[in-house]
């Protein structure tokens, strides 16, 4: 690998960062949803890009089709932000959504602009929030819809990322009492591990 990894010290850090990061998330999305939040603990792992489909299925159990968002960011510390939701979740989530409020059909939230409203809270707030921490700010790219009904593998396809080993960070949300769950995943270049392990330790050596 030609980047250094993160140590123990580091790791840590980085969790501890996502974990302030995803609380101020949780709050955005729960104005959104009108629901109370429940959050994950953060995990933080080097992967090859080629086996990044395999090792998040591990982390997340997730077996079937899944609806995907991508936007990426950019400082000195670049790379992708990904929300998977499985796909039938979506359908529960717009039900929940509409029908409390009985709306015409034409204000009825679709299952394409509640996941859009979803990525957009959590990658602006979390991503945000991870990286002014660490000293920068960062750029995004437009968010793209990457398919509603899709495999991880798929989500992960050769040619999506141009990289061959990355920083994965995942943090998970779910609804209170719902089968609810929106996985965001934050995918760091191999020349930005190098970025990010100086921010870490100059966020280390302030404290």
């Amino acid at each position: 690998m030609s980047e250094p990894v993160l140590n123990e010290d580091r790791r840590d850090a980085l969790q501890e960062v996502a974990n302030l990061a995803m609380g101020q998330a949780a709050t955005r999305l729960g104005r959104l949803l009108d629901a109370f939040i429940e959050l994950s603990v953060p995990r933080v792992q080097v992967v090859e890009i080629s086996k990044a489909a395999a090792a998040l299925r591990e982390m997340t159990g997730i077996q079937e089709a899944v609806s995907a968002v991508r936007q990426g960011f950019r400082s000195d510390i670049k790379g992708e932000a990904l929300v998977i939701c499985r796909s039938g979740s979506m359908e529960q989530l717009c039900g929940l959504v509409n029908d409390p409020y009985p709306r015409s059909a034409y204000e009825q939230v679709s299952q394409e602009e509640l996941i859009f409203d979803v990525a957009n809270v959590l990658t602006g707030a979390c991503v945000s929030c991870i990286l002014e921490q660490l000293g920068r700010t960062p750029v995004f790219s437009a968010p793209g819809l990457l398919g509603e009904s899709m495999s991880l593998d798929d989500v992960f396809q050769p040619g999506v990322l141009a990289w061959e080993v990355a920083l994965l960070v995942e943090v998970n949300f779910a609804l209170e009492d719902q089968s609810f769950r929106a996985h965001l995943v934050m995918l760091m270049a191999e020349e930005s591990i190098r970025h990010m392990n100086d921010a870490l330790d100059a966020l280390l050596s302030s404290l």
